[in-house]
């Protein structure tokens, strides 16, 4: 009984995911229909949403962050808050060298205790504002996706007081910023050029 809970139970976060997969990429390719290549969009979403997966496992969460993160602070985990999903799928993602898509990274109420990182996905040439938020940190692992604008829960108005009762005061005005120190090093290094080899002269 208890391994068929388990693979109903895994059967049941498959399919979410893949749904969400499938969802995400559709977001992506609707920045820019015109020029967002659907099979980045695809490995792109399909990447992100098992990346974030596998750090929770490497992380060891099992719960609620905000407690995982308790636990790092006591010293009792060593890894698993918001900037190392960040910095870990980001990382991964680096590495397709997508030429249609742009990686950012996101900071709300940076230097704060409330602060959450995360990265952001927009179209090539397009601002941070109208991408799309990764956040593998906020659902314990499972990839939590919206348009920037779209985040009420990191909006101006859930600051504070009012935020931790959990009030949905809609203000508008997202808390997401762009770190540009951070963005660049999501950017992949250019692509070295062959050295020309120098003409040999010769000989008479």
């Amino acid at each position: 009984m208890l391994i068929f809970a388990f693979a109903s139970c895994a059967n049941v976060l498959c399919a979410q995911d893949e749904k969400s997969i499938n969802d995400l990429r559709d977001a992506l390719i609707a920045l820019s229909p015109r020029t967002v290549d659907p099979r980045e969009a695809t490995l792109l979403s399909e990447t992100a949403h098992r990346t974030s997966r596998q750090c929770a496992r490497e992380y060891g969460v099992t719960g609620d962050p905000a407690v995982h993160n308790y636990l790092i602070h006591i010293g009792v985990k060593k890894r698993g808050i918001c900037a190392d999903y960040a910095h870990d799928i980001g990382a991964k993602l680096k590495e397709f060298r997508f030429k249609t898509l742009v990686l950012h990274w996101g900071a709300a109420w940076a230097k704060e205790s409330d602060e959450n990182n995360g990265l952001v996905v927009t179209a090539k040439n397009q601002p941070f504002i109208d991408g799309i938020v990764l956040d593998g940190w906020r659902r314990g692992g499972r990839l939590f996706w919206c348009a920037v604008k779209d985040d009420w829960e990191y909006e101006s108005g859930r600051h504070g007081f009012l935020g931790h009762l959990g009030g949905r005061a809609r203000t508008g005005i997202t808390a997401w910023k762009e770190d540009l120190q951070e963005t660049a090093l999501l950017q992949p290094e250019p692509t070295p050029t062959p050295k020309s080899q120098p003409t040999r002269k010769r000989k008479r």
